[in-house]
């Protein structure tokens, strides 16, 4: 699993990511005002669920987030959790 191929889709909002044929997606909106990324769901199908796609998903679009110098705003509980989880991505949290 540590070859998974993850695309960009960003007019549609969308780190994605195919596995045994089903689509594992984090989805995204940027913010017009500053330059905010909003993490707001990440899906992964019961099938291939178990496996860590949810975490190289949400690591993923945050070394993303970083590169092109982007504040997050995680509105998915899932990404929360894990920023939490790995402090070394807390300095990208848009500060309230």
């Amino acid at each position: 699993m540590s070859d998974l191929d993850i695309q960009l889709d960003k007019p549609s909002g969308k780190f994605e990511a195919v596995v045994e044929g089903e689509r594992c997606v984090l989805e995204f909106s940027l913010e017009e005002i500053g330059k905010v990324i909003s993490m707001d769901h990440v899906r992964v199908p019961k099938a291939v669920g178990g496996r860590g796609i949810a975490g190289k998903l949400t690591r993923h679009a945050l070394d993303w987030a970083s590169e092109q110098d982007l504040k997050v705003r995680p509105r998915c509980p899932y990404v929360a959790n894990w920023i939490k989880r790995h402090p070394e991505f807390q300095a990208l949290l848009v500060q309230s």
